[in-house]
């Protein structure tokens, strides 16, 4: 709805609002000044109405457009929502300015400002919407504005509100029971979460899951260590023509690994058609897990072999195995090589395996040279990585100095390496600091 603004005489023309000029003979007059009073949030304010060389500042509202957001898992691949507010307008404005100009809301705006709420993870503004589609008397809300509903609390943290409307639907479908299963998961509340999923197993059949909901139910088994109910969910996706999912496949094989049966897991690996990094990375781990680090490291040759990119995660996993392997660091070194061609010797993380890696094969000058060519002097890890590379190699006078370098960078030590230091000190009966001031 527009306001048209009166006309103005400017500069001895009539200026009408389709952009038209005229030329007036009479003489030019005091414009009059008027306001016009908008209920909006604040009745007592008053809205002015401002001259056309001023309304080009005034941000233009945004066509609504109706998105879907019904999607629990996280995808690469998210759609960007399109915002039906203008900057600084928030959703609760436009329903107060409805309500005052006595339109009543469709469903599809419904929809629009939902998802909004849901992508922004605008709690406020969720409850307002929420409280004002009951108020509206909407006649038997369509299911899937009732998810999107559900979701909207979901995302905002609102667990109790989604579980009280997702206990008064009249009806539920895959998504209202999965919705409501990945936000119990996501909270910790993993028995609330199994219950609801056998409550929903006797409404739909596991046959029409589909591969993600079954990654998510793969996860529960393992934080319920119910290891019967993932080889079940295993068969059912066998069925459904899954095996070739990679996402699920890397589930599997970091399920069977949890559970410590790597013939299982290995079985899931080896029946792929091909791989990708998430089904390399979970073996890496199962194998890390069992202390097959000499395997770790064929793996992580093989990954360099096939092609697939290396991310910082496996350059990670692979170094700690290297420093249990006791071999002087030959197969750390080669590791180093290949970080260093692909430009991630630089990561914090690849970093910090590196420092712990030498540390703990006894070359504390390469680990003293990869820990000073760090920019990050506030990084923890590779702090506490220096020190206990000192401390397993025997170094207390140059670990006791490194402590004192720690306080003065104000980082935080790890007690464990704190009490080892104290105890190879055999300073039970003397501080640190007794120590360090008798040595130097």
């Amino acid at each position: 709805m527009a306001v048209a603004a009166p006309s103005e005489a400017v500069g001895g023309s009539l200026v009408h609002s389709h952009g038209c000029s005229k030329q007036s003979s009479s003489p030019r007059t005091p414009k009059p000044s008027f306001q016009v009073s908008l209920p909006l949030r604040s009745p007592n304010k008053s809205l002015t109405v401002l001259k056309r060389d001023k309304l080009s500042s005034i941000p233009q509202p945004t066509k609504l457009k109706s998105s879907c957001s019904s999607q629990i898992s996280k995808k690469n691949n998210k759609k960007k929502s399109v915002p039906v507010t203008s900057p600084g307008c928030t959703t609760s404005d436009v329903l107060h300015l409805m309500d005052a100009l006595c339109l009543p809301v469709p469903p599809d705006m419904y929809t629009s400002f939902i998802s909004e709420c849901t992508s922004t993870v605008h709690s406020h503004g969720a409850d307002d919407l929420h409280a004002h589609i009951t108020r509206s008397g909407l006649q038997q809300p369509p299911l899937s504005l009732l998810n999107r509903l559900l979701l909207m609390h979901v995302s905002c943290g609102r667990l109790e509100l989604a579980r009280h409307l997702f206990g008064g639907m009249p009806s539920k479908d895959l998504k209202s029971w999965a919705t409501m299963i990945v936000a119990y998961l996501n909270s910790g509340d993993y028995q609330e979460a199994m219950d609801l999923f056998l409550k929903m197993l006797h409404r739909i059949s596991m046959l029409e899951f589909p591969a993600w909901i079954m990654v998510c139910l793969l996860k529960l088994c393992v934080c319920t260590a119910n290891m019967d109910l993932g080889r079940q969910v295993h068969g059912c996706s066998l069925k459904l023509g899954h095996a070739n999912n990679l996402s699920l496949a890397s589930c599997l094989i970091n399920f069977y690994g949890k559970f410590r049966s790597l013939e299982s897991a290995n079985t899931v690996f080896d029946q792929l058609t091909h791989h990708n990094s998430l089904t390399w990375m979970a073996r890496l781990i199962n194998n890390s897990r069992e202390e097959l680090f000499f395997q770790v490291f064929k793996d992580f040759t093989e990954i360099g072999k096939s092609g697939i990119k290396t991310n910082s995660l496996m350059f990670s996993c692979v170094l700690k195995a290297c420093a249990r392997m006791h071999d002087h660091g030959r197969c750390g070194r080669q590791v180093h090589a290949n970080a260093i061609k692909l430009g991630l010797d630089t990561d914090a993380y690849v970093r910090c395996g590196l420092v712990d890696m030498y540390g703990k094969s006894g070359l504390l000058r390469d680990a003293k040279r990869v820990f000073e060519m760090s920019s990050d002097r506030r990084n923890n890890a590779s702090w506490n990585a220096m020190l206990g590379g000192y401390i397993r190699n025997e170094l207390y006078l140059e670990a006791i100095k490194f402590l004192y370098e720690m306080k003065a960078a104000g980082l935080q030590l790890q007690q464990s390496l704190l009490d080892e230091l104290r105890i190879a000190c055999g300073s039970s009966t003397r501080s640190l600091g007794e120590l360090y001031a008798a040595k130097v």
